[in-house]
């Protein structure tokens, strides 16, 4: 009898076990307001009300999680399209256009493998729709060095106000509208703006080609003529009509490119790069001899930078492939001797010439027109950055003030012609001077004379003027006008004067 009671016993306590509402160890909560501490101490979930069925719309959304990893990246592209389908003609067009060019389109795909992990990345962490990471096949054809005919400019096409406008800096040392983070996070943050703007990705994207004034103001007339406001309503450039469906076409490849008999090269689901710290200016090509890349292959990762010089006051990081950022860390730290920078920043003092600031930066003329791409009959102005060579006593970098905002600013090279013209009655130096522009010190240096001396009619003024200036010189004077040597300037002073503004070559 006893024994029958103990049995009893430990199965209604057995039956109690089975009874607890705690979820079991192993179990996973899914209710989005759930805390981690609340998940790990087990405390039961119960519904504050009657249990709802899951709508299509949740459980399509980004809360209910795939139970596969993508099998590669165009596969984790294809999960986060979020954007609602453009069915048109153009759309067909396009498809057939992409579809009958495969040597293209393996270009473009193989180009973009450097860099669509990375804006993937950037798009889920944002909750953004994946399609946005195929626009620059359309903008660019995913090509960082690309410029348009009115200068936009990187692989994200940002022209130099909008790029200004979402802090990518451009100056004398790199152009961030290249820079792979610096455009995507512009760009992203610029797509973000104008669907903020208009609530539908269609007309964000005729904004982001068109212009965000454009699309407003093409709203606003079809809705004071009682039309339709969707992308396909609005009246627009043909360039702009062609860019929703160029990229719709894209994402249909894309989607299943089997039905386009298109193959997709593999790219996997892992960054192709990762960013390394610089502390030092340091050269491109001892990055890549230390990474054990090529110059080539770093500067595609790289595109911003126009010199041969990294500045780390304006640069502080820089990317590499995965598996080569150890590399270059590692040999970098086992560096001991020589300078890491060959080059260096010199702002001119004066407006010069380029003969001049090449002879102050003991460089040859040409080296210093190339390396800071001075075109001819141009001259540097003051305040202007040069790249030039660091020397060996030198060894300070360049300060963040000068690598984040240094220019270079020219002027046209003035050609002038020795000129001489006659005195009228009551001619001064300053009359002289007054009448072509010029400085009065000049005109009495040029003939030898004081600054508030007179001329006696008919006298022989010497002026240097312009070319075309020099060639009207006698109908306005009032006198003859002989002619000499062309000079560019600045031009000469006599010996012992001051410096003129004029220099015969």
């Amino acid at each position: 009898m006893k024994f029958l009671h103990i049995v009893s016993l430990v199965g209604m306590l057995w039956l109690t076990g089975c009874a607890t509402t705690g979820p079991a160890p192993d179990s996973v909560s899914t209710a989005p307001d759930q805390t981690s501490t609340r998940r790990t101490t087990h405390t039961p979930l119960i519904p504050s009300g009657p249990l709802q069925p899951i709508t299509a719309a949740t459980a399509s959304s980004q809360e209910v999680a795939s139970l596969s990893t993508p099998a590669d990246l165009w596969d984790r592209i294809r999960r986060g399209f979020a954007m609602p389908d453009l069915q048109s003609d153009l759309v067909q067009d396009r498809e057939q256009w992409y579809a009958s060019r495969p040597d293209y389109m393996q270009r473009m795909t193989e180009r973009s493998s450097k860099y669509l992990f990375h804006i993937v990345e950037e798009l889920e962490r944002r909750g953004m729709p994946t399609e946005l990471a195929l626009l620059p096949y359309i903008e660019s054809a995913f090509n960082p060095q690309a410029v348009s005919s009115a200068k936009a400019a990187g692989m994200w096409q940002f022209m130099p106000a909008t790029g200004s406008y979402f802090d990518l800096k451009q100056n004398a040392f790199r152009d961030d509208r290249r820079d792979v983070l610096a455009s995507t996070r512009a760009a992203l943050d610029y797509l973000q703006k104008l669907y903020g703007m208009f609530g539908d990705w269609h007309l964000a994207l005729a904004a982001y080609n068109w212009g965000e004034g454009s699309v407003s103001r093409a709203i606003a007339r079809n809705q004071k003529a009682g039309l339709g406001t969707s992308y396909t309503d609005l009246n627009m450039p043909n360039e702009t009509r062609m860019y929703v469906p160029k990229l719709q076409a894209v994402k249909n490849i894309v989607a299943n490119p089997d039905a386009f008999r298109t193959e997709l090269p593999l790219i996997e689901n892992h960054p192709y790069f990762q960013t390394v710290d610089i502390t030092h200016d340091i050269d491109v090509a001892l990055v890549a001899s230390l990474a054990g890349i090529r110059e080539a292959d770093f500067r595609a990762l790289n595109p911003s930078f126009h010199k041969p010089v990294i500045l780390a006051a304006g640069t502080p990081q820089i990317l590499l492939p995965w598996d080569n950022a150890k590399v270059f860390q590692r040999n970098l730290e086992a560096r001991r001797e020589g300078q890491y920078a060959s080059w260096t920043v010199w702002s001119a003092p004066t407006t010069m010439t380029v003969a001049e600031a090449a002879k102050r930066t003991d460089m040859s003329e040409n080296d210093l027109r190339s390396i800071n791409n001075i075109p001819p009959r141009m001259l540097i102005k003051a305040g202007s950055a040069l790249i030039v060579p660091r020397s060996s006593t030198k060894r300070e970098d360049v300060p963040s003030q000068l690598a984040d905002n240094g220019q270079v600013a020219l002027a046209p090279e003035i050609v002038t012609r020795r000129t001489t013209v006659r005195a009228a009655k009551g001619e001064t130096v300053a009359s002289i001077a007054k009448r072509y522009k010029l400085s009065a010190a000049n005109v009495a240096d040029w003939n030898d004379v004081k600054l508030n001396a007179a001329f006696k009619l008919g006298q022989q003024i010497v002026v240097y003027l312009p070319v075309k200036q020099a060639s009207a010189a006698p109908s306005r004077a009032q006198a003859r006008s002989t002619t000499g040597k062309t000079a560019s300037a600045p031009a000469p002073t006599r010996k012992g004067g001051t410096p003129s503004k004029v220099r015969r070559r």
